[in-house]
């Protein structure tokens, strides 16, 4: 832990005995690093990659928000690999963001009882395979050694024992080591019922030691990217902050589309109207409500320190990490704005 730095900015700023005076001493100390960040260097390289969209409920994605949920009970989210290289004291760093493996994912158990009950030939409709992380590392020039680091938001759905080995099978990726928030390692490892839902049975057992970092609070890898802790959607999520041509991009999973985080202009059904009428700043992804009080602090976290994107300045520089997508069969889960894809900088290759 000694190569990353530790980011003060957060300490206690959620402190206050009143939920909203939280929210404001937060957004205080985001907008304090936001400027800290867009003062200091950016990365080398950032690029996204499709890696499967699959549905999830819209009563999760949209809590409470979506005016069709009677008719419509899924949306469309689309997962990725996020590549970022990075100068260090140590050199030039590689980190894979979300590198699920989504062969071994299906076996969550929410998942896994969605496909047993849905025919084949409807599964084979909705749920796009685009690549893999073996075939993305291959087509982008990077060898499986050449990765350093890996890293989630959170651990929901993720098997990273292909990745990273066990004491009985060495991994893929034989150099990389998992940068963890140490609370979200310890529940992954404890779960109750509720929470054990939505994560991968043993998906990381076995893992040695050696292959995992657990860090506390929010940390600095090195230029001009950040892990974040924004707690809520589980209690060691944290957020990417990757200093890009683009500013900052902030990606996690506490929202499933950038409306999330601008819901008045948000054009899925009935989400512009909800947050109007209870007067929310964000719609919160809620599947294992952990703590939404958290998770709505963290949200105006996230697109505090996003800042205004470039593309339309009506929204936050947010690239969720499954980001909401059109689909024919999901009426009214269309976006009002869509990330898709983002590259910056030149890869180094060995």
């Amino acid at each position: 832990m000694s190569a990353f730095e530790s980011i003060p900015h957060f300490d206690d700023s959620r402190a206050a005995a009143g939920q909203q005076a939280r929210v404001e001493d937060t957004r205080i100390a985001a907008q304090q690093f936001r400027q800290h960040m867009l003062n200091g260097p950016k990365v080398r390289y950032f690029e996204s990659f499709d890696l499967i969209t699959v549905p999830y409920p819209v009563r999760y994605g949209l809590r409470n928000a979506f005016s069709r949920e009677r008719f419509v009970e899924y949306m469309h989210i689309q997962n990725r690999l996020f590549v970022v290289q990075f100068d260090t004291p140590d050199g030039l760093k590689t980190l894979l963001v979300s590198p699920s493996d989504h062969e071994r994912n299906i076996e969550t158990p929410f998942f896994r009882r969605l496909q047993d009950r849905t025919a084949a030939w409807l599964t084979k409709l909705i749920i796009k395979r685009q690549s893999s992380v073996p075939q993305i590392l291959e087509r982008i020039g990077l060898r499986p050694e050449d990765v350093d680091y890996i890293t989630y938001d959170h651990l929901h759905t993720q098997d990273v024992r292909r990745w990273l080995g066990t004491d009985k099978t060495p991994g893929l990726l034989p150099n990389a080591t998992l940068l963890v928030h140490w609370r979200e390692w310890e529940s992954a490892k404890d779960l109750n019922p509720y929470q054990a839902d939505w994560y991968c049975p043993g998906g990381i057992a076995g893992i040695p030691e050696s292959k995992v970092i657990g860090f506390d609070g929010s940390i600095m890898l090195g230029d001009g990217v950040a892990l974040m802790h924004t707690p809520g959607h589980t209690e060691g999520n944290h957020s990417i902050v990757v200093h890009t041509d683009e500013g900052l991009w902030v990606t996690s999973e506490n929202g499933v589309s950038v409306d999330a985080y601008a819901p008045l202009l948000s054009t899925a059904s009935g989400v512009a109207d909800y947050a109007k009428m209870i007067g929310t700043e964000v719609i919160i992804n809620g599947n294992t409500l952990e703590n939404a009080v958290d998770q709505y602090i963290s949200m105006v976290q996230e697109a505090t320190v996003a800042g205004p994107s470039r593309r339309d300045p009506r929204f936050p520089n947010v690239f969720p990490s499954s980001e909401m997508t059109p689909f024919w069969m999901f009426p009214g889960t269309r976006p009002a704005f869509y990330v898709g894809h983002a590259r910056h900088g030149t890869l180094q290759r060995p």
